[in-house]
């Protein structure tokens, strides 16, 4: 008979799951042992757990389809913990395999031992202590449904002697369904009356908008309504849409931020947007979300929709007026076409420093029209943001929603695997990818032809810009970073690097022609300021605090650079 952890691969393989993210160990040799000796389903070998998941997390997100990851017992799964967060944050479906000291031992603080079930609760949609062999192949296809229907990872916690023993259970193939929500037509009704009274309208669309583009733009033609979109909307609502004002939020810019504050009524489409700050106090507000639980989060919310945004779409324009004044749409136009001016402005290029904002427009003119661009939390998240355009094929992922540094390189490990014919853009930032540097190995080892660009400017960045904004002196932010363009060539990886700005596109043109993997290390201008949509007072007084205190501890000269490398901005 097979051995439990046989069964594991013959069920992920006939549920069409390809690739295994982990790192061996012991209390794992029985499931690495059965993937060896199976045809079509690869370990793809990490060289951090946090990496593993983090890979198997953007493979899912890319494909929306279950991806897996493996640890060891003890610290092996524990590595895993953040990249499983992440998963659950974003809403993507992973299966993880945490691998148990061996069963007679447990509760008796063995070598390695930890309680994986207990750790995993909050970070999983389903986690489950499999202690019998007999259990498994139940609790198996339980959890890959758990992961695939709730969209969060599902956590089988096994020892490795249960992986050991024989099962005469046969693999079952468990695969993705579909459906639809909507909404009760006396709920629709109400939510078409309110919006046929108001005038002023806007839209705000998040990642529940994938695969609803048509129907969001034409429901803002309906309500002659502006878009603005959340971060993890981007990419499914920017493109081929006259509607859309941009972004809002921390990350966003001033004309989203005054579409959805200058508004009578918003209508919110699959999002969880989380800054309450940034909406209108006294505007009703209309949300669809197909999980009922997220409604009324972050705003009081007057007409609730539990359903699909692409149904629920369909199902309320016909109960919509048409003819309407389109002067709340057009002046929050015309303020969109002054930020992205004033933008466009920020990403010309400099004699003297390279600046973050023009590295990253040469990135989106030279990247393929279908590449997955992958930030780092931090600055080059707010670059990306801003800076790259979305045509409806590329791909832009991330730890948008648990926020968690480091995520670049081996998100873009998961989504190369997945896609190898894919253009893969890694933004990362010095200190994320300084924190899972060995990841540029993973790169290597499995022939994976990842594009890395470091932001580096010396420093946690963002970090800075939130003491400055608090009227805190930086401290403890200085990066002594390597050459990583030698780090890589050390590795096996072409490095690329740039310290000047005339020598700028020419290295982004050959990095991203290069056929393989490769790293291009941009030297950015630390001091870039990156100012909200909104400057409030808080803010305004935290920043002269930090002016005065930085005067007063002898550092002035930081002051004057700031000044130059933000002229652009401040004229």
């Amino acid at each position: 008979m097979p051995t439990v952890a046989q069964h594991i691969v013959d069920t992920l393989s006939a549920s069409g799951v390809r690739r295994v993210y982990g790192i061996p160990g012991d209390s794992l040799n029985g499931f690495t042992d059965a993937l060896r000796t199976t045809d079509g389903v690869a370990w793809i070998h990490t060289r951090h757990e946090e990496g593993a998941a983090f890979a198997a997390s953007a493979e899912a997100a890319l494909t929306g389809e279950l991806a897996v990851c493996a640890g060891s017992c003890g610290p092996g799964n524990l590595h895993l913990i953040n990249g499983v967060y992440d998963a659950m944050r974003s809403r993507v479906p992973m299966l993880v395999l945490a691998a148990h000291i061996p069963t007679e031992e447990i509760g008796t603080g063995y070598f390695q031992e930890t309680h994986p079930q207990d750790l995993y609760r909050e970070s999983s949609v389903y986690t489950e202590y499999v202690s019998h062999s007999g259990q498994l192949p139940r609790l198996l296809r339980i959890a890959m449904r758990e992961a695939l229907t709730q969209r969060g990872p599902a956590v089988l916690v096994i020892p490795g002697d249960v992986l050991l023993a024989q099962t005469d259970a046969a693999p079952e193939a468990v695969l993705p369904t579909c459906s639809t929500v909507l909404p009760a037509p006396s709920e629709l009704a109400a939510a078409a009356m309110a919006l046929n009274d108001s005038a002023k309208i806007t839209i705000l669309a998040g990642a529940g908008t994938q695969g609803a583009h048509d129907e969001v733009v034409a429901l803002a033609e309906r309500l002659q309504a502006p878009v603005v979109h959340a971060l993890r909307g981007k990419e499914f609502v920017e493109y081929e849409n006259p509607y859309d004002v941009g972004m809002t939020g921390l990350l966003g810019f001033a004309s989203g931020y005054h579409a959805l504050l200058g508004a009578e009524t918003v209508v919110m489409l699959g999002t969880d947007f989380p800054y309450a700050q940034f909406f209108p106090q006294d505007a009703t507000v209309i949300q669809v979300d197909v999980r009922g639980g997220q409604i009324g989060r972050r705003v009081h919310v007057d007409h609730p929709l539990v359903g699909t945004v692409k149904e629920t779409v369909e199902a309320l324009l016909p109960e919509l007026k048409g003819n309407r004044s389109s002067k709340h749409l057009d002046t929050m136009r015309k303020h969109y076409q002054r930020t992205r001016k004033e933008l466009a402005e920020l990403e010309k290029s400099d004699r003297k420093r390279i600046h973050p904002q023009h590295l990253t427009r040469l990135l989106d003119q030279g990247a393929a029209d279908d590449a997955v661009f992958v930030p780092d939390v931090g600055s080059p998240v707010m670059w990306a943001a801003r800076h790259l355009t979305m045509n409806g094929k590329r791909r832009l992922i991330g730890s948008f929603t648990h926020g968690s540094m480091a995520n670049a390189l081996p998100q873009a490990v998961g989504a190369q695997a997945a896609f190898p014919d894919r253009q893969v853009l890694a933004l990362a930032g010095d200190g994320g990818l300084s924190m899972l540097l060995g990841e540029l190995l993973t790169v290597t080892q499995n022939g994976l032809p990842v594009k890395t660009v470091v932001y580096n400017n010396s420093s946690l960045n963002f970090v800075e810009l939130e003491m400055k904004a608090a009227g805190f002196v930086n401290y403890a932010t200085d990066l002594e970073n390597p050459n990583f363009a030698a780090v890589a060539e050390a590795v096996g990886v072409r490095g690329f690097r740039v310290e000047r700005p005339k020598d700028l596109a020419g290295a982004v043109e050959e990095f991203l022609a290069h056929d393989g993997p490769a790293v291009l290390d941009v030297v950015v201008e630390r001091q870039e300021l990156t100012l909200p949509p909104s400057v409030k007072f808080e803010q305004a007084k935290g920043f002269a605090l930090f002016a005065i205190r930085t005067v007063l501890s002898g550092r002035g000269t930081e002051l004057i650079d700031l000044a130059k490398a933000n002229m652009r901005q401040l004229l």
